[in-house]
C-alpha cells in the first residue's frame, strides 16, 4: 500500500512514524514532510496544502492507495472531497464536515442542536454589539475569531479592557476572514482533556485520551500557544470515555448526518470537567498536536486498521512529550538557530520533528513549535525523567520549554 500523508507537523511526524510501522504499508510519501518524516520515506515540496486539485492529481499520478490529511487547512479546503472524487480512498472529513472546527459558531449550533453539553455563547458580526456584551457579563472572558486562526484567535483574560481590544483586533483584520465573525463564550472553569475519537461509516471509536498545556510558562502563565506538552495515560472518572462517545461523538455524528454533512475521519473534542459534569471546549476535526505525540507510542494496533475502524488496543506504556519552542514563540518566533545535540537524545526517548529545517548537514529551528521529546515508561514518572533528562541533551540560542509537563496529576 502506497500511503500519502499531509502535513509538516508534530502531529504528522507521529502519524508517518505509526503508519511506516504496519506491514500494510510499502510506501510513505509526505507531503510536504519534514526531516523526521524524510526518515520514513520521500517527501514532496512545491505543493500547497491546501491545493485540492493539486493533491488530488498527484495522488493519481503517484498510484496513491490511501491519502491520511493531517492539519485543519487542507480539510477546510476541501482536498477530501477533490481526492475521493477520483475514487482514491481518504481519510479525513469533507468540507462540509470540516466546519466542525473551520467555524466554531456552526460547531455550536451543531451541539445546541444534538443536545451536546457544552458553554454558552454569542457570536457577533459587528464590534458594538460585541463590546456590548461583553460590559455585562463577568469575567474571566473568553474571546475567539470564528474561523481557523492558526491557534492564534482566541483570547482567555481577566481583563475586561483588554477583551474589549481583542474583538477589535479581530475585526481590524488581525486573523484575515476568520476573524469577521467573533464569538464570545461563557468560561468553563476546570481542568482540560482531549479525547478523540475515529469515526467511520460503521460508527465511532475512541483512543486513549491525553492532557495537554496550552500557556507557554510554568503554572499555566502566559500566552496560549499551540500547546507545549502533553502526557498520557490520564487518570479519569471510570466511563468517562465511553460517556463521551455516547453523550457527545456519537449525538453529534447523527446531528451531521442529518443535516446532511456526514463525518467520518478523526474527531478531537476538547473538554472541560467543569463542576457540574464535562462539557465540550471545542472540536477539532484532526489529532491534537501535541496530544498525538503522547497517544500514538502507547497505540499496540496496526494504525491503518484501525483507521478502517478497528477497536485499537493499548499498551501500559506511560508517555510524557515536552514540547520545544523557539525564541520569540508564539508572537515572533525566530527562526535560524542550528540544534545542538539531536544524535544524543537517549533511544528510550522519541523525537517528533516539527518546526525544522535541514541546512547542509545540520538541523536548524524554522518554526515555532520545534521538537516533541516523548520520554516512555512503565509509569509517568519514569517517563518524565526521561523526556526531561533528553531535554538537557540539546540545545539552541532562546529555546522553550515547560519544566513541569506531567508534574501535577
Amino acid at each position: 500500500m502506497r500511503v500519502l500523508l499531509i502535513g509538516n507537523g508534530g502531529r504528522e511526524h507521529a502519524l508517518g512514524w505509526k503508519l511506516a510501522q504496519s506491514p500494510r504499508v510499502g510506501e510513505l510519501i509526505s507531503l510536504p514532510g519534514n526531516p523526521g518524516l524524510a526518515d520514513l520515506g520521500p517527501t514532496v515540496e512545491g505543493i500547497d496544502v491546501s491545493d485540492a486539485g493539486a493533491i488530488s492529481a498527484m495522488s493519481r499520478i503517484q498510484d496513491v492507495d490511501l491519502v491520511v490529511v493531517g492539519p485543519e487547512a487542507p480539510l477546510a479546503a476541501g482536498v477530501v472531497d477533490a481526492v475521493s472524487a477520483l475514487g482514491i480512498p481518504v481519510f479525513g472529513p469533507t468540507r462540509a464536515a470540516a466546519r466542525l472546527e473551520s467555524s466554531k459558531t456552526f460547531a455550536k449550533e451543531v451541539m445546541r442542536k444534538a443536545g451536546v453539553p457544552t458553554g454558552e455563547s454569542w457570536a457577533f458580526t459587528d464590534p458594538g454589539p460585541a463590546k456590548k456584551q461583553l460590559e455585562g457579563i463577568d469575567g474571566p472572558f473568553v474571546v475567539k475569531a470564528d474561523g481557523l486562526a492558526a491557534g492564534k484567535g482566541v483570547l482567555v483574560t481577566d481583563d475586561r479592557n483588554e477583551a474589549v481590544a481583542w474583538v477589535d483586533h479581530c475585526f481590524d483584520g488581525q486573523f484575515g476572514e476568520a476573524g469577521s465573525v467573533v464569538l464570545i463564550e461563557e468560561f468553563l472553569d476546570g481542568p482540560e482533556l482531549s479525547v478523540f475519537a475515529v469515526c467511520t461509516d460503521d460508527g465511532a471509536v475512541a483512543l486513549e485520551p491525553a492532557r495537554d498545556y496550552k500557556r507557554l510558562l510554568d503554572d499555566d502563565q502566559g500566552p496560549n500557544t499551540g500547546g507545549m506538552g502533553s502526557y498520557s495515560p490520564v487518570e479519569l472518572p471510570e466511563g468517562l470515555v465511553d460517556d463521551v462517545l455516547s453523550d457527545v461523538v456519537n449525538p453529534t455524528l447523527s446531528q451531521m448526518a442529518a443535516d446532511g454533512s456526514p463525518f467520518s475521519g478523526f474527531l478531537y473534542v476538547g473538554l472541560v470537567l467543569a463542576a457540574d459534569g464535562p462539557k465540550v471546549l471545542e472540536f477539532n476535526v484532526r489529532l491534537g498536536d501535541p496530544e498525538t505525540q503522547a497517544v500514538l507510542p502507547r497505540l499496540e494496533s496496526d494504525l491503518v486498521d484501525v483507521l478502517e475502524g478497528a477497536t485499537p488496543a493499548w499498551s501500559k506504556t506511560a508517555t510524557v512529550n515536552v514540547v520545544l519552542a523557539a525564541e520569540g514563540y508564539p508572537e515572533s518566533p525566530e527562526k535560524g538557530a542550528v540544534i545542538q545535540g539531536l544524535k544524543n537524545v537517549p533511544e528510550d526517548v522519541l523525537v517528533f520533528h516539527a518546526g525544522t529545517a535541514v541546512d547542509g548537514n545540520k538541523v536548524a529551528v524554522n518554526g515555532g513549535r520545534v521538537l516533541s521529546l516523548v520520554g516512555t515508561g512503565p509509569n509517568l514518572d519514569v517517563a518524565r525523567d526521561r523526556a526531561y533528562d533528553a531535554v538537557d541533551t540539546l540545545a539552541w540560542k532562546g529555546a522553550q520549554f515547560r519544566t513541569d509537563i506531567a508534574g501535577r496529576l
